[in-house]
């Protein structure tokens, strides 16, 4: 009895083995491929979210440049203004400077007009004090002259000196005397060395006797160790003059009593 088993033959399992095997193969390839695809499709996914994040840091700074943009443009439109009051400012400056220059020049005018003023005045006052020094020499050459013709007759009745000379003015040891005179009184000779002066003051009276005495000495370095009386001839002395000269040994004559 035959069998019902199918018998395949040895070619044809080789073939079908082999099919089998590169069936299997290209099936193996296939899954690595897409596994391989599978991670890049993974990477492709993170880079498109790092590029999301980049691109939303980035307009995020862009927004941050936007903002600093806004806030320099908010400064440069201050400082401008505050260009524009200062240039404001150095405007009224130089404008003030100007004003300050043209009164500095009126200042400098009025003060050159000031000078010759006082130039005037000056040589006004100089020509006033020339005639006053002429006047004054006028009035004590005419008081003295008046003291010359008045004294002798004073000095025997009050005094009783006895001129023996007339009084002169004279210049002894380089020193002008304007009373100059011998006189005798009780035996004795006595020179008189005398000043004139229109008023002895309180506070002038140190001068007045300081220049007497220097005159005094003069006389004595010419004459020797002669026996002087001191003369002072005013209009006028203060009662207080005339007790300091009567201790210092001066006799002081005042005009109203000639």
């Amino acid at each position: 009895m035959s069998s019902s088993k199918s018998i395949i033959a040895p070619e044809i399992k080789h073939q079908i083995i082999k099919l089998i095997d590169e069936r299997i193969k290209e099936a193996h390839i296939t899954k690595e491929d897409f596994s391989e695809l599978k991670s890049i499709v993974h990477d492709i996914a993170i880079a498109q979210k790092e590029l999301v994040e980049a691109q939303k840091r980035t307009e995020s700074r862009l927004e941050e440049l936007v903002e600093a943009q806004k806030r320099t443009d908010e400064q440069v439109k201050e400082l401008a203004e505050a260009q524009k009051r200062t240039e404001a400012r150095v405007e009224e400056l130089v404008e003030a400077q100007k004003r300050t220059e043209a009164r500095v020049e009126e200042l400098v005018e009025a003060q050159k007009q000031t000078e010759i003023e006082v130039k005037k005045l000056a040589i006004g006052l100089h020509e006033v004090r020339v005639e006053l020094g002429g006047l004054s020499r006028s009035f004590s050459y005419s008081f003295e002259n008046e003291a010359y013709r008045n004294l002798p007759k004073l000095l025997k009745e009050k005094y009783g000196y006895e001129l023996v000379e007339r009084i002169v003015r004279a210049d002894i040891g380089g020193k002008e005397i304007n009373f100059f005179a011998k006189a005798l009184k009780d035996g004795k000779e006595y020179f008189f060395v005398g000043e004139s002066k229109v008023r002895i003051e309180s506070h002038w009276r140190k001068d007045a006797f300081e220049e007497l005495e220097e005159k005094v000495k003069a006389v004595k370095a010419v004459y020797g160790d002669v026996n002087i009386v001191k003369l002072l001839v005013t209009h006028f002395a203060k009662g207080g003059v005339v007790e300091e000269a009567e201790k210092s040994g001066i006799l002081i004559v005042q005009s109203y009593e000639w």
